[in-house]
């Protein structure tokens, strides 16, 4: 295993990008905002399978400042970068990325940025419609990093599957030539999508935080036994019900979606896709899955 080179500038990735392209090597890329987790380790294991021993695979750890609306946790936002480099060498990651904001966004301390890359489709609901600004910045500086690591796959979580599948559509109408896996959601044992966030959780909170995954059961179930699918608010009924063993949780949204085009469904079938967000305190958790 070669040892792990961490990489700040924005001409040293890119330079050793071009030069991994002129020997033919594969690259697989997983974009974090670092405090990492064994979810992320999760993408890594993909991406290392994706391009074989003899591929490259690069994480990049930024905290997006464009992605965080103007009362969100962008300066508190947890923080390990000590720990996250003990990860990635651990999971033979071959390069870690750390730009810093200045490189990214600004010239002479100053905000200098006009050119933003922005899905206007498929991010306008759920996550879009809570976070306006969200996914701009999500794709933005996303579009800049496949510029600058050059991957041929990259790798991200089921968790966050509308921003996958936002990611996924500036591929395709930008003609990026990069692959995109969607890896499986890694859950804690009583069913909770791991989350850098869950940091954020008191005792009491963290306990009643797996009402995400319990709606997500309790729909499956549901549409399971249906015949011909049930209506959606029908099915709002019956997962408010369960919202109510949960008085800690304050519901944001639930949607059920066609998987390929995001679009909202009156009547709920099996292979539909569910999103919900709920906080827990001041903390915002997210979590999908297929019914």
């Amino acid at each position: 295993m070669s040892a792990l080179r961490v990489l700040k500038s924005l001409n040293s990735i890119q330079t050793l990008a071009l030069t991994w392209k002129r020997e033919g090597l594969l690259v697989g890329f997983v974009p974090t905002m670092g405090s990492l987790h064994p979810g992320h380790i999760s993408l890594v294991e993909q991406a290392r399978t994706a391009v074989g021993p003899t591929g490259k695979v690069v994480l990049s750890i930024y905290v997006n400042p464009t992605q965080f609306g103007a009362n969100e946790d962008l300066a508190h936002y947890p923080r390990g970068f000590r720990e996250d480099l003990k990860l990635c060498r651990s999971a033979g990651v071959d390069v870690v990325f750390a730009p810093c904001d200045r490189d990214m966004f600004l010239v002479g301390g100053k905000a200098d940025y006009s050119t933003w890359v922005e899905e206007q489709q498929i991010s306008m609901g759920m996550e879009g419609a809570a976070r306006p600004t969200h996914f701009r910045g999500v794709t933005t500086v996303v579009a800049k990093l496949f510029n600058l690591v050059l991957p041929d796959v990259a790798v991200f979580g089921a968790k966050d599957f509308q921003q996958a599948a936002v990611i996924g559509r500036m591929v395709d109408n930008l003609h990026f030539p990069i692959r995109i896996i969607l890896s499986p959601t890694v859950r804690e044992s009583d069913g909770l999508a791991l989350s850098t966030r869950n940091r954020y959780l008191d005792p009491a909170h963290r306990a009643q935080a797996v009402v995400l995954s319990r709606l997500i059961s309790k729909a499956r179930e549901v549409v399971g036994k249906s015949r011909g699918g049930i209506l959606a608010n029908e099915l709002r009924t019956v997962l408010n019900r369960v919202l109510e063993g949960f008085p800690l949780a304050r519901l944001d949204y639930i949607e059920f979606f066609c998987p390929s085009t995001l679009q909202p469904l009156g009547r709920v079938k099996r292979g539909s896709q569910m999103a919900v967000a709920a906080f827990l305190g001041s903390t915002r958790l997210i979590d999908n899955g297929p019914l």
